[in-house]
C-alpha cells in the first residue's frame, strides 16, 4: 500500500460464498480491515480494495468465484482484487493466471489478512503441514437474533468426492473453556440463540489435551445455565450417538434440530464414497432419533449423479430416502473436484443426467418438507422472532424445531421467543395467528 493510497480513506468491499464458516471468517475480516482504517462499502460500489471469499464445494462456486472477480475488476479498473477461502486454497495456481485478479491468499492467511494485504505477495499455506493439536481461533458471526460460533474447523474423513481436506487441512477444535466463554458473551450481548457448527463438528475436541467431545462440550454448556436456545449445526451419522441423543431428549435448551448428512441411499455408492456407514446403519440412527424426539426437524445431504451411479442406484437412494422420517433434503448435483478420488473414477454422468436426479430429489424434498410442516397446524410453536414488516405488522421467526413461521405483532416482538398458534400453511411457510412471550 502505498503512501498515496493511504492518505484518504480506504473503502474494501467482500463478496462471500460458500458454508457458514466462510461467513465467519468474513466476519473476522472485516473487522481485521475495519480496526486498520478501512470503510465497507457494498460489493457493487467503487472501492479501493475488493476480497472474494471463494468456495470450492461445486465447479459453480468455482465459476462464481472468477465471475466475482472479473465483476471487481470492471467496477473499478485500478482497485486491488484479493481471492482467498477454499478455491484460492486448491487452486492458487489456476487464479494466478487471471489477468483481473491482483494477489490470492489461502485460507490460513485470513487471520493476518492486513499484513499479506500490505505486502501484496501471493500466500498460500499448505494446510496439511498443521498440526491437528493446535487451537483453532474462535471465530463467530451474527444474524440479528440469532449468533454462530466456529467450535472447530478442518477434516481427515477422506470422503472420495470432498476436497475439504485439502482447503481446510487437519480438525482443529477451540477449547471448551474459550467456547463458554464467548458463549456467555453472546448471550450477555442479547442472542437468544447460539448455534455452533463446524467443517466436521462430530470431531470435535479429538486434538485437544485433554481430549474432549461434542457430547462434553454440550455438557458443559447446558450447566453453564445461559443461553435460552442452543442449536448444533451439521453431525455425521456414526456422531450421532445415544448419549448425544439422551441429552437432546432431556435438555431444554438443545433445539430440536439435526442435519445428518446421507450422500446416497445405496450401499454400493456409499462404499465408492469413502462414507464408512451403510444405508442400514444411517436408518437406524434417523429412526431412532425420530422415535426420542418425534417434532424434530431431521434434514440430510445428498449428492445427485456421483460416478457410476446406475439408474438401479439412483432409485434406490430416492426409495429409501422417501421411507425416513426426514424434514428436507439438501441436494448437490455431482461435480469433479480435481485431486479427488472420484475426479479419477470410471463411469462419469452426462451433466444432463446429474441435473435431472438432483431435479428429482428437490422434488422429494418439497414434499417432505410440506408434509413435516402440516403436522403442526393447529399446533403451538415457541418462535423467535427475527424479522418484521411495518408495512402489514407480520414477523417472521424460526421454531426451535426449525419452522418459519409469520405471525402477526410489533417489532418489540423481535428477537424475542413468543407461543405461535399455527392456524395453515402458504407458500411454503407456516403462518400464526395468536402470540403470546415465553415467560
Amino acid at each position: 500500500m502505498t503512501k498515496t493510497e493511504s492518505v484518504h480513506l480506504k473503502r474494501f468491499a467482500i463478496a462471500t460464498l460458500g458454508c457458514k464458516v466462510n461467513q465467519f471468517e468474513t466476519a473476522d475480516m472485516i473487522e481485521q480491515l475495519q480496526a486498520d482504517g478501512w470503510q465497507l462499502v457494498p460489493f457493487s460500489a467503487e472501492a479501493d480494495l475488493y476480497l472474494i471469499n471463494s468456495c470450492t464445494v461445486t465447479a459453480r462456486s468455482d465459476a462464481e468465484s472468477r465471475r466475482l472477480i472479473r465483476r471487481a475488476r470492471r467496477i473499478n479498473p485500478n482497485a486491488r482484487v484479493v481471492a482467498t477461502g477454499c478455491y484460492a486454497q486448491v487452486a492458487s495456481k489456476d487464479l494466478q493466471g487471471l489477468p483481473e485478479l491482483d494477489q490470492v491468499l489461502g485460507n490460513e492467511e485470513k487471520h493476518d489478512l492486513v499484513l499479506h494485504i500490505a505486502h501484496g505477495e501471493d500466500q498460500v499455506t499448505d494446510l496439511t503441514t498443521l498440526k491437528a493439536s493446535g487451537p483453532l481461533r474462535l471465530t463467530s458471526f451474527s444474524e440479528h437474533t440469532r449468533a454462530f460460533l466456529q467450535i472447530q474447523n478442518g477434516c481427515e474423513t477422506g470422503c472420495s468426492y470432498c476436497i475439504v481436506p485439502i482447503a481446510r487441512g487437519p480438525s482443529r477444535s477451540v477449547p471448551p473453556q474459550e467456547v463458554l466463554e464467548a458463549v456467555s458473551r453472546l448471550v450477555d450481548s442479547g442472542y437468544q440463540e447460539v448455534v455452533l457448527t463446524g467443517i466436521h463438528m462430530g470431531a470435535y475436541g479429538l486434538d485437544l489435551s485433554p481430549r474432549s467431545s461434542l457430547t462434553e462440550l454440550v455438557q458443559l454448556l447446558e450447566k453453564q445455565n445461559t443461553i435460552p436456545r442452543l442449536r448444533l449445526g451439521s453431525i455425521e451419522p456414526n456422531e450421532l450417538t445415544d448419549e448425544l441423543l439422551a441429552l437432546f431428549k432431556d435438555s431444554t435448551r438443545l433445539c430440536h434440530h439435526l442435519h445428518i448428512p446421507l450422500q446416497s441411499g445405496s450401499d454400493s455408492v456409499l462404499q465408492r464414497m469413502g462414507r464408512g456407514y451403510d444405508t442400514g446403519f444411517y436408518a437406524n440412527r434417523i429412526t431412532t432419533a425420530a422415535q426420542l424426539l418425534p417434532n424434530a426437524f431431521i434434514a440430510a445431504d445428498l449428492i445427485a449423479g456421483f460416478p457410476g451411479e446406475i439408474e438401479q442406484e439412483f432409485s434406490d437412494t430416492c426409495a429409501f430416502v422417501a421411507s425416513l422420517p426426514l424434514a428436507d433434503l439438501h441436494v448437490f448435483p455431482y461435480s469433479i473436484r480435481p485431486g479427488t478420488k472420484a475426479a479419477t473414477m470410471a463411469g462419469h454422468l452426462k451433466p444432463a443426467i446429474i441435473k435431472e436426479r438432483a431435479e428429482q430429489l428437490r422434488r422429494l424434498a418439497t414434499e417432505k418438507r410440506a408434509a413435516f410442516q402440516q403436522q403442526f397446524i393447529g399446533t403451538l410453536l415457541p418462535v423467535l422472532g427475527q424479522r418484521h414488516n411495518p408495512v402489514n405488522s407480520l414477523v417472521t421467526g424460526i421454531s426451535r424445531n426449525y419452522l418459519e413461521v409469520c405471525y402477526p405483532g410489533s417489532a418489540q416482538l423481535l428477537n424475542q421467543e413468543s407461543v405461535v398458534q399455527i392456524e395453515s400453511l402458504e407458500h411454503g411457510l407456516l403462518i400464526g395467528n395468536t402470540t403470546q412471550p415465553v415467560r
